[in-house]
């Protein structure tokens, strides 16, 4: 399992700064936004390369794949077709996917919204399958989207979408909202699960709200996850949307990436010696 942190919260503090600070607090790597205009792949990998990182994921700029609008779904489709390319060129990173943020209610019929992001998913997920990457659906809470909340509905959304190029992505601080039992959605998820954020009920460093993160661990251990754990806390304030929340912002979102890697290391290694500990056929 590797450690990341996703850039966006770094606000706009330079890829090579972000780096260079992630590697001194031993992260493995980075969920990078997809910010197609900001860094090519050459850059990206040269600068990661310098301090022994990689590309885990990438998080999409905010586009609407579920629009009434036939332009403006094409357009969203063509944003992800260009990111993938962009993730075949800086290791094969999972990419992962979302509605428009925050939109969280239909513009038009719900119905024929939940068909449209259906069929842009499908076209991606062709794409995705040529070139040997995953697609993560994150879930997302009633606030931010409204067509993918639980678990339940994105394990519903890949089985029609109906190819293994797509799965699930999880994250702790949706599921306190969404999930009646996070552990279970994780369980339920389980091969499914093709990325996990992490950030505490209130949306900081992972220990700072109540999140049940030890029987999460546990869960992911019990569906054998390998994947990418990324870091998406955010500093205290308003606008959730947007990281820079005043002057100490940012030594307040360093503070809690630091905080948090060092809690789900811990979190990792005694959910271990629960396994190791347990009986024979339990």
């Amino acid at each position: 399992m590797k450690y990341g942190a996703c850039t966006w919260i770094f606000g706009d503090e330079g890829l090579g700064s972000v780096a260079a600070r992630l590697s001194r607090l031993d992260f493995d790597g980075l969920e990078l936004l997809g910010d197609l205009g900001r860094y090519t792949a050459s850059q990206v990998l040269d600068t990661l390369g310098e301090h022994d990182l990689a590309v885990l994921s990438l998080t999409p700029a905010n586009v609407d794949l579920a629009h009434p609008d036939e332009r403006i779904r094409a357009d969203a489709v063509d944003y992800y077709l260009h990111l993938l390319d962009f993730a075949a060129e800086v290791g094969k990173p999972v990419v992962s996917c979302h509605g428009l943020v925050p939109r969280f209610k239909a513009i038009g019929d719900i119905r024929e919204e939940y068909g449209h992001l259906c069929s842009s998913v499908k076209q991606i997920a062709v794409r995705a399958k040529e070139l040997d990457l995953r697609l993560a659906m994150e879930v997302l809470n009633r606030y931010e989207a409204h067509l993918l909340n639980t678990a339940s509905q994105a394990l519903e959304f890949v089985s029609q979408v109906g190819s293994l190029s797509v799965g699930i992505l999880l994250d702790t601080y949706h599921m306190n909202i969404e999930e009646a039992d996070p552990v279970k959605a994780i369980l339920d998820v389980g091969s499914r699960l093709y990325l996990y954020h992490v950030a505490d009920s209130n949306r900081q460093a992972v220990g700072r709200g109540h999140v049940d993160f030890l029987g999460q661990t546990r869960a992911l251990r019990r569906i054998g996850y390998t994947g990418s754990v990324i870091v998406e806390c955010s500093a205290i304030g308003p606008d959730p949307f947007t990281p820079d929340k005043g002057p100490a912002w940012r030594d307040q979102v360093w503070r809690f990436a630091e905080e948090s890697l060092h809690l789900l290391k811990a979190f990792m290694e005694t959910a271990g010696q629960h396994e190791a500990d347990a009986p024979v056929g339990r």
